[in-house]
């Protein structure tokens, strides 16, 4: 099983794998003819004035589908509208391929980063777009949240459980948002204990205040309008991007587009100090998130231990200098600014992922915009309240409330957020409507005492998960006495009666909120596996194609080489050219084709292959007996001089041990006659 984190950004996604005991980046932008900043229109209403917002960053065109942010793309060579949620269903698609062509095995199980600043019914379509796209999503969390994890989680040198907690500022500027998150650690948990947003401050912003100026130069100087352009505003767009990134290191740098428009080409420079003058009013809010973090968390520039920079846009010295200056510290760069988040991802993914062991460390989130629950006044009771804010800002996050009503018929809950004003653009601050059946009044016409569990989960969502009812009820219980070893007697153990709640049954509950219809997302599932297997078709297609060129083209070289002494008649030469000028021929097809193409291919050189192969075959065999005839020759003639080795040792042997003729004596001179 896989463990995955996605952070996935506005301009591009890092994918983050956990393997060899550690967290691997799998980087990949988003690709050519995709529609850029899909986080910021997913579970949206394509009136709300963020969306229109965006079409100024956007190529592609916007548009209304249902009522939700949409967009018209070309698809199979036509015209077609696509809702955010399902543009980010495919893009999730390709995300599971790379990063399951990286692992090598399947994936399912990932957590995907989003920004603190979603609300409900984002969270509930990017929970959607994951099902689409066939992932099971464990964890949505938030950016500077997997951003501590990926931190906390490997520092071995974090304060106990009793001692002063370490507080680090996470402040992540990105291409189009800017978060500040204020966390706690202890060993083995961290606590958030505020987090402030800019919803309208990132690199993006400073991209578009350089072209904007370019614009207007290029107007007057080369008398070319690139507004009118949607090609020439991209080039130019894109030249201004990588310029800023040049200006964060240089003091000046040059853009040179050849034949932006009209076959004109442009050249500039710009200083630093000019584009900090571009984006004054950019740069005056820079600490606003960080002024609002710690009023929230009540606690001062000076009781920030560590303040960590993370994301592109914090590369900026501008920025960097603001906030040094604003702490009184340096900063510190102790994350990859582009990884962070990917890796908190990973890491929170291997936490909730059943296959692998992973350090204990909770993660406790918190609750960025009031809940509230309003409700019809009972007739029965006329002083009863009719709203009550059920999940503070601040709250934590997962968390369950217990709900308590005293009825005599089902009624309905209505889920809202308290501060409408705190909501992105326009955002609907309706949550969810809840309708508690089977209530009704006991045999005295006394009141039902309904309990409803009102749950915000980990991924930020809320739900009234449950409903039961209970009664008042006498009940005896055992009183505690103290023990006296001492005395060792039998006697009844003293009971008291108390009254308490005993749950006698389930409350059902039918729920309405503003998650996609169950027929509309099985409609889009369905559409994803169709448009997932047209596409892998296409790409099996052209794979086959090329491998079906390639095929001829060696084909026709191995018609001089390998092939040359079957084709020396110039008939069978001329006949095999011109078949392979038939399979080479024609318009695109299909992928059966081309694999039948492959197959008369096969068939055409079978012949020659097979001949070749007993050729091989039988040159082996020769070559085989060959080398065992040697080999035996060999074994012969070691055996053979083994023999004679000994053989000449046994001679020697026997001489050696042969013992030697007396020696006769010579008689004396006058024994001789």
């Amino acid at each position: 099983m896989s463990v995955v984190g996605i952070d996935f950004g506005a301009q591009s996604t890092k994918i983050g794998v956990a393997r060899n005991k550690g967290i691997d980046i799998v980087q990949t932008s988003n690709l050519k003819n995709t529609v850029a900043n899909l986080k910021r229109l997913i579970g949206r209403s394509f009136s709300d004035p963020d969306v229109q917002i965006e079409q100024s960053f956007n190529t592609a065109t916007l548009c209304d589908v249902n009522g939700q942010a949409g967009v018209e793309v070309n698809f199979r060579q036509q015209k077609q509208k696509f809702s955010a949620t399902q543009l980010v269903a495919m893009y999730l698609t390709k995300i599971r391929d790379t990063a399951a062509n990286e692992l090598q095995i399947p994936v399912s199980d990932v957590t995907i980063s989003v920004p603190a600043w979603f609300t409900d019914v984002q969270r509930r379509a990017m929970l959607d777009a994951g099902e689409i796209a066939g992932l099971k999503v464990l964890r949505l969390i938030n950016d500077t949240t997997a951003t501590a994890l990926g931190y906390g989680i490997t520092k071995l040198d974090l304060p106990g459980p009793e001692e002063k907690p370490r507080r680090v500022m996470f402040v992540d500027i990105g291409h189009s948002d800017y978060t500040a998150s204020i966390v706690e650690f202890r060993k083995g948990e961290l606590n958030v204990k505020a987090t402030a947003c800019d919803r309208h401050f990132g690199g993006r912003n400073f991209d578009l205040a350089l072209t904007e100026h370019f614009a207007e130069e290029f107007k007057e100087k080369f008398k070319i309008d690139v507004r009118k352009n949607a090609k020439a505003w991209a080039r130019t767009l894109a030249a201004a991007e990588k310029m800023k990134k040049v200006l964060s290191a240089n003091p000046a740098a040059p853009m040179s587009i050849e034949s932006l428009m009209e076959d004109v080409d442009v050249r500039a420079i710009v200083k630093r100090e000019e584009l900090e003058t571009m984006v004054q009013p950019l740069l005056e809010r820079v600490l606003v998130p960080i002024e609002q973090a710690l009023a929230e968390a009540k606690l001062k520039p000076e009781d920030i231990d560590s303040i960590e920079m993370v994301g592109g846009c914090t590369r900026v010295p501008s920025i960097k200098e603001a906030v040094s200056k604003f702490f009184g510290k340096n900063l510190s760069f102790t994350l990859n600014q582009d990884e962070a988040i990917a890796r908190g991802c990973a890491f929170s993914c291997a936490i909730l992922s059943p296959v692998f062991r992973v350090r204990d460390f909770s993660v406790h989130d918190i609750v960025n915009y009031p809940i509230e629950f309003t409700w019809e006044q009972s007739a029965d009771i006329p002083d009863e309240d009719t709203s009550l804010t059920v999940f503070g800002r601040g709250n934590v996050m997962p968390s369950t409330k217990i709900l308590t009503f005293y009825r005599k018929q089902p009624f309905d809950l209505e889920a809202r957020y308290a501060s409408p004003e705190e909501l992105p653009g326009k955002t609907d601050p309706w949550v969810g409507r809840f309708s508690v059946k089977g209530v009704k009044a006991d045999a005295n016409d006394d009141f039902m005492i309904c309990k409803l569990k009102a749950r915000l989960n980990l991924h930020g969502i809320l739900n009234v998960e449950s409903g039961y009812y209970v009664e008042d009820m006498e009940v005896e219980e055992p009183v505690e006495e103290d023990a006296d070893v001492s005395w060792i007697r039998i006697q009844p153990k003293k009971t008291r009666k108390v009254k308490k709640q005993v749950r006698k049954g389930d409350l059902p509950i039918v729920a309405g909120t503003p998650a996609i219809e169950p027929s509309v997302k099985e409609a889009w599932i369905e559409g994803e596996k169709a448009m997932y297997l047209h596409d892998k078709t296409i790409a099996e297609t052209d794979e086959k194609k090329n491998e079906l060129e390639t095929t001829i083209y060696d084909m026709r070289d191995r018609k001089y080489g390998r092939y040359a002494r079957f084709l020396e008649d110039e008939a069978k030469k001329q006949a095999f050219d011109d078949k392979l000028d038939e399979l080479e021929g024609g318009a695109d097809t299909t992928l059966d084709v081309y694999a039948g193409k492959l197959q008369e291919i096969k068939k055409l050189v079978q012949p020659f292959e097979e001949t070749l192969e007993d050729e091989r075959q039988q040159a082996l065999a020769e070559e085989l007996a060959k080398k065992r005839a040697e080999e035996e020759a060999k074994r012969a003639a070691e055996e053979q001089a083994k023999k004679a080795a000994a053989a000449a040792m046994n001679f020697e042997e026997r001489n050696e041990t042969m013992p030697d003729a007396p020696a006769q004596e010579e008689a004396p001179a006058g024994d001789k006659q």
